[in-house]
């Protein structure tokens, strides 16, 4: 298998998958172990020691999206908090994103009803402090083609990134080219909000 292969699977499967029960299904497991090890497997040397987790629902629940998700451990281990980078399967339409995200279900705890529009005003933030990214990584909105609070979230939480037609996941060297990009853009501007972050003596931290 390789990343593209995964990501191929995923798209084409999914939808046929859903109407199975989840526990117990073989996608599901790739989605959990095979795809994720793709992901681990393509990432470039410096990201080596970063998290992958890949998820297909919980307990005997498909999720509306499913996501594969690469965290950097000394920034958050969990897509629920945090910055991170994330493959992301929207239900309408045969695409996976690439999306250098923000944590949604702590946005959902802290705003209520709210969380959207915080997501997206410190997306505009988040994505002007990574402005040289934009060249390379373009796409800054996405759609899911869910209603659920989840997938709307997702879509407010996207800063940058990219989208793959089916027909452009076989392009297994322009799939890595591109994780590499994203992961740089990713450790940039996260070392950028430490440095811009108050330390304990009320002053910007240094980088």
């Amino acid at each position: 298998m390789s990343l593209g292969h995964a990501l191929r699977r995923i798209v084409r499967e999914y939808p046929l998958a859903r109407l199975d029960p989840l526990p117990g299904h073989p996608l599901a497991a790739m989605i959990r172990r095979g795809a994720a090890d793709e992901v681990r497997g393509a990432l470039p040397q410096e990201a080596r020691g970063f998290l992958v987790k890949g998820s297909p629902g919980r307990g005997r629940h498909w999720a509306a999206v499913p996501w594969i998700a690469v965290f950097d451990p000394a920034v958050t281990t969990s897509a629920t908090r945090g910055i991170y980078l994330v493959y992301l399967f929207p239900a309408h339409r045969e695409a996976v994103h690439l999306s250098l995200a923000q944590g949604t279900v702590a946005a959902i705890r802290s705003h209520g009803p709210r969380a959207e529009a915080a997501l997206r005003r410190d997306g505009d933030g988040l994505r002007a402090l990574a402005a040289e990214a934009v060249a390379l990584l373009p796409v800054t909105a996405i759609t899911l083609g869910s209603p659920g609070e989840l997938p709307r979230g997702y879509e407010a939480a996207h800063i940058l990134g990219l989208t793959y037609d089916l027909a452009d996941l076989g392009d297994e060297a322009r799939l890595r080219t591109d994780l590499a990009a994203a992961l740089r853009a990713y450790r940039r501007l996260t070392a950028r909000m430490a440095a811009l972050r108050p330390s304990a003596t009320g002053h910007p931290a240094r980088a």
